[in-house]
């Protein structure tokens, strides 16, 4: 079989682009970025160079597919971020089309089922949208919870102010790690056995931000390092002194407010899969490897 994997060797492109070449099959690697190339082709797959932006090149990358893996990369320069990955996906549809491409497994997210009011999630339901104009394409679109990786931004944080926190977690936060949502894909995209238009939720824990803290502090010796709900404003105002683009930094903060008031779980709630593997628990030695790592470099 061939497989065309967008994403480049991100934390789940790259093991989805591992575990189908050890199975045997054709897989191409689309990334934006030459000196990625050499490491693509290290782990036996092919390199197609060349941005998501840019249809001509996709319709290249996508030909002879018998499967695509989908997801859209960040943009931190986009002044209406959303449309833009929306419009990515139109890209992906367009290549999609034009070389017959009969299976699709589309990382998208939870609370992409909301048309607005989630961030850039609102995007992801663009992108989904414009996949599920493909009437006679079978498409899986996986929608994971929060990353626990995003936890590694708030390293600084912890250091500087002793303290965790966001503008949500004062309720579960549904969470999960990468690995889990690879190893999804890849059982979708050797198995083919999706038809239609599909929906898969992946969560590996449900905790709040106290839960949170709690393990990841105990993890780097600082077991009472306490989650601070922080307003939508200071929210706002501490990501864009963190670096952060104005429309990036409002994205986020409106994505964080849907997940404080339960509005981008709630189809999940109504779909709730059986948890994966990896828990809080097991990602909090890995966030302490990060950090220790961190303040050695720091010294």
């Amino acid at each position: 079989m061939n497989y065309t994997i967008t994403g480049s060797l991100g934390n789940i492109s790259k093991p989805i682009a591992e575990a189908l070449v050890k199975a045997g099959h054709q897989v191409t690697v689309i990334t934006s970025k030459r000196e990625n190339a050499a490491a693509i082709e290290a782990i036996g797959a092919k390199a197609a160079v060349g941005s998501v932006e840019d249809v001509a090149f996709l319709t290249n990358a996508f030909a002879g597919a018998d499967a695509v893996y989908t997801m859209v990369p960040p943009k931190w320069d986009s002044s209406e971020w959303k449309k833009w990955i929306g419009s990515i996906g139109e890209n992906y549809a367009v290549a999609i089309e034009a070389n017959g491409i009969q299976y699709v497994v589309n990382l998208s997210s939870i609370g992409a089922d909301k048309a607005d009011g989630v961030g850039p999630v609102s995007g992801l339901h663009l992108a989904e949208k414009a996949l599920n104009k493909l009437s006679s394409v079978n498409v899986l679109h996986l929608r994971p919870g929060y990353f626990y990786q995003n936890q590694l931004a708030n390293i600084a944080m912890i250091n500087h102010m002793g303290i965790n926190g966001g503008n949500f977690g004062d309720s579960n936060i549904v969470l999960v790690h990468p690995a889990d949502i690879a190893e999804v894909a890849v059982d979708a995209l050797l198995g083919l056995s999706f038809s239609g238009h599909n929906v898969k939720y992946i969560a590996g824990d449900e905790k709040n931000g106290a839960e949170i803290s709690a393990a990841l502090g105990t993890a780097i010796g600082k077991p009472q390092l306490p989650w601070i709900v922080f307003s939508d404003d200071q929210n706002l105002q501490g990501a864009i002194l963190a670096g952060l683009p104005e429309e990036v930094a409002k994205n986020y903060t409106e994505m964080g407010a849907a997940m404080r008031t339960g509005y981008m779980f709630e189809d999940y709630y109504k779909n709730r899969p059986a948890l994966s593997k990896i828990k809080l628990a097991d990602f909090a030695s890995e966030f302490a490897e990060v950090f220790n790592a961190t303040a050695v470099a720091n010294h």
